[in-house]
């Protein structure tokens, strides 16, 4: 795995997951409470002896690039690193990152410099466990210029993705994005193929992109050139490319979660604390998920009903009742709250005693969740300030909100409330 370079591409605005993507980048979005979702690509390609990682982005970089720094540090005995390339202006190229393929043929000129075989791309916004030395095993078992990596899908779900078709040695041989009606069931496959029972085979008939690829190096430099006015790589490149080059498929059977929407993102973490078995787990010793060192004190709970839920480190949770929920760092939760399906991203620093006293004796609200506090089925984000007797309920059952000037927003019917923001005593949401 010497010969193999990893690209992450951190995504653009992250439009569909704003307003936590109002101040960082959408990898740097927090996750599980104490990981955010670029540690997910980054770590899988520690775990799988993948040491050279470009990141790619272009909005809002600041906090992913400190987290980056701080977190991925390789020894002087390694040619390791994790290193952020962010959009830059230049001669040839005075625009911004037009898409997937465009951000890689943008920095084409330092990728190339490398001494590897392979290229492999990786997207910043998914949940997923996987070994990369399968993959790029089985792209160099069947010689392939690309590999891409599939999961079999149901009907259901099959028109959110990019589908494709394949022949019986694995390759490649059609594609269509996102299809409906007459056009999804043209693409229905024989899944026994990849290696499904005939039962799942049935129940799966749909092959999806992952939007996760392996390139040869002399394949993806020369379709970047061959094809400079296509941006995309799942839309535009590979699909340009099946007719001419070898692409093959590799089936990914484990568990894999796209949590580019608010509603993904919400239900991905609070799966998290699913009993007996998560379908994701932080536990898994051989291939442990990577993050930040915070050297926090133990979380201290008094009193409390905790049930269903994660907490995170350094947490103070006075006489509440917490229930299907996941708490951040330094989360804190003062007494009479019932939180449930909830996620409490936590905060970035502690309010020493003395200034919560003083903000206490002359009305302010303290960092945390204030007294007496119910919040249902909502994400509250890192740093915010809820007061006394405050109720998140969404309680008019409204979908789609926007109260940015209240601090809030809702989405899918998920009260989000925004970073740093203060929500008075009493107040009904």
């Amino acid at each position: 795995m010497k010969k193999v370079l990893a690209i992450i591409l951190g995504g653009g605005a992250g439009t569909r997951l704003y307003p936590l993507t109002k101040l960082r980048a959408k990898p740097a979005v927090p996750l599980a409470g104490k990981y955010r979702l670029i540690d997910i690509p980054v770590s899988n390609c520690i775990n799988s002896e993948i040491f050279k990682i470009y990141v790619l982005t272009q909005f809002n970089s600041a906090s992913l690039n400190r987290h980056i720094a701080r977190t991925y540090n390789f020894t002087g005995f390694s040619d390791g690193f994790v290193e952020v390339l962010a959009a830059q202006q230049t001669p040839e190229n005075p625009n911004w990152f037009q898409g997937t393929a465009d951000a890689v043929r943008q920095y084409i000129w330092l990728l190339q410099e490398w001494d590897v075989d392979e290229f492999v791309i990786l997207s910043g916004d998914h949940l997923y466990r996987m070994d990369y030395r399968l993959f790029v095993q089985r792209h160099r078992e069947t010689n392939a210029d690309i590999t891409l990596s599939v999961v079999p899908i149901d009907a259901k779900r099959a028109s959110d993705f990019g589908l494709m078709k394949i022949d019986a040695s694995g390759r490649v041989v059609d594609f269509s994005e996102k299809p409906k009606g007459e056009a999804l069931a043209q693409m229905q496959v024989d899944t026994t193929a990849l290696g499904l029972t005939p039962e799942q085979a049935k129940q799966s008939p749909y092959i999806a992109s992952m939007g996760i690829y392996v390139f040869k190096k002399e394949a993806l430099i020369e379709l970047l050139r061959e094809y400079r006015d296509q941006t995309d790589f799942g839309k535009e490149i590979i699909p340009a490319a099946a007719p001419k080059f070898n692409v093959q498929a590799f089936l990914f059977d484990g568990y894999w979660e796209d949590i580019g929407t608010m509603e993904s993102f919400y239900e991905a973490n609070l799966a998290l604390t699913r009993q007996p078995q998560p379908p994701f787990s932080f536990y898994d010793e051989n291939a442990p998920i990577y993050t930040r060192s915070r050297y926090l004190p133990p979380s201290k709970l008094l009193d409390c009903q905790v049930t269903e839920s994660m907490i995170g480190e350094g947490c103070i949770l006075k006489n509440c009742r917490i229930h299907h929920s996941v708490l951040g760092v330094r989360s804190r939760v003062n007494a009479g709250c019932t939180i449930e399906d909830s996620l409490i991203m936590g905060s970035d620093f502690y309010e020493p005693f003395a200034e919560r006293q003083s903000n206490c004796d002359v009305g302010k609200i303290c960092l945390g969740i204030g007294e007496n506090t119910i919040v249902r089925r909502a994400i509250i984000d890192k740093n915010a300030r809820i007061g006394c007797n405050v109720k998140i309920l969404n309680k008019d059952r409204i979908e789609e909100a926007e109260r940015e000037s209240q601090g809030f927003y809702i989405r899918n019917g998920i009260v989000v409330v925004l970073k740093n923001a203060t929500i008075p005593d009493e107040t009904v949401i």
